[in-house]
């Protein structure tokens, strides 16, 4: 398959689902689209490692390599999607749609298809005079709990002096961006027949006085600590999703909120929790013992480029755009912790991520294969 187009090559990885989801019942093993990328690389001579991430549901991480010695560039990408609306997109999800100059298609922006962007870079670059070693990663569950970068700079297989995580930028380098929080926040109530509420607690009402205090909150963290280099400047909450009850003539017996925070980077993790505890405070003890709030998982934090080995005026002279920041979050933190320099940089527009009918713009192959084989032949050769 080394001699694929670039088109069918796109098509076989859209082609593969891998859905990651905090729900069981749409969560998907990412191990097919590990061994479709695991066989691509290896047809251009790359050491393959497969590592199954710890405590998920059938997650694993590849690691390819080629080239000795020590530093080189790691070339990074999550291998899975979000879930997909059904009912809103023009063609199957997973059968790629070649129209109008895009590429459509469920991963085809955020961001499978960067690999398709990788092995075609490589088509054209001597790989056997490396000097420095070559990697690239793809990591499971980045769209919830991120466990395979966890997991991966954990290991500490690999020391690379500089990295790039292929993330839909525009081709424009990310030096820096907020951190993630996901909460779960369950009220416990009192079932009960609806035509007698004094013989129940309902949860639902429980939980309104809770995302009053969670709405406070809000509006209070967009008049504190403030980073400019962001276009939001401030903290954000955001109340994303909610269930409770099982009948209109039922007294709600469970409430569940989730709902996420984005840090600036002065604000520590455990600060912005504690901001939530107290807002909830009031509200806890009014309820004893109904009120419950966890981590969804492990927080992700904010990032920014150690640049130590000046990737940020590499990535400024090849793209000709200035290093910027992200409101997002990425695996950039993760992968930081390997020692390198980090920057989010890759084709596309996050304004396509998560989006019915995501696509990516063809406009984007030449300026990225470009860029890809001009960053592996500055650091690796």
């Amino acid at each position: 398959m080394k001699n694929l187009s670039f088109i069918d090559l796109y098509k076989r990885i859209i082609a593969v689902p891998s859905i990651s989801s905090e729900k069981e019942y749409l969560d998907q093993s990412n191990l097919a689209i590990i061994d479709l990328l695991s066989q691509q690389f290896a047809e251009y001579g790359f050491n393959i490692s497969i590592q199954k991430v710890p405590e998920t549901r059938s997650k694993y991480n590849m690691l390819a390599r080629i080239g000795t010695g020590e530093g080189g560039l790691l070339l990074s990408g999550h291998s899975d999607t979000v879930p997909f609306d059904e009912g809103k997109w023009l063609q199957d999800p997973f059968m790629l749609r070649h129209a109008d100059n895009r590429l459509y298609g469920l991963g085809a922006c955020d961001m499978k298809g960067f690999f398709a962007f990788i092995l075609e870079a490589l088509k054209t670059v001597p790989l056997h005079q490396l000097k420095k070693p070559l990697y690239i990663l793809a990591t499971a569950d980045e769209e919830t709990s991120m466990a395979g970068a966890r997991f991966f700079s954990e290991q500490q297989l690999i020391k690379p002096d500089m990295a790039i995580i292929g993330e839909p930028t525009e081709l424009k380098p990310i030096a820096k961006h907020k951190g993630h929080i996901a909460h779960s926040l369950s009220v416990t109530g009192q079932a009960g027949h609806s035509s007698d509420p004094a013989k129940g607690v309902n949860a639902i009402e429980i939980m309104h006085k809770a995302i009053g205090a969670l709405i406070d909150l809000k509006q209070q963290l967009e008049h504190a600590e403030q980073d400019t280099d962001f276009t939001v400047s401030h903290t954000t909450l955001n109340l994303g999703h909610i269930h409770g009850g099982d009948g209109e003539n039922r007294i709600c017996g469970h409430c569940q909120l989730n709902f996420d925070m984005r840090a600036v980077p002065v604000v520590e993790d455990e600060d912005a929790i504690l901001r939530v505890d107290d807002a909830l405070k009031g509200v806890v003890e009014h309820y004893p013992g109904r009120i419950e709030r966890r981590l969804m998982y492990p927080t992700a934090p904010a990032f920014a480029c150690k640049n130590e080995y000046g990737i940020i005026e590499l990535a400024e002279s090849l793209t000709g755009f200035s290093a910027t920041s992200a409101n997002y979050a990425t695996e950039g933190p993760f992968i930081n912790r390997l020692g390198c320099d980090t920057l989010i940089l890759g084709p596309g527009s996050i304004t396509q991520a998560h989006q019915p009918n995501e696509y990516i713009s063809l406009s984007y192959v030449d300026p990225t294969v470009t860029l890809l084989q001009k960053m592996i032949k500055r650091v690796c050769f």
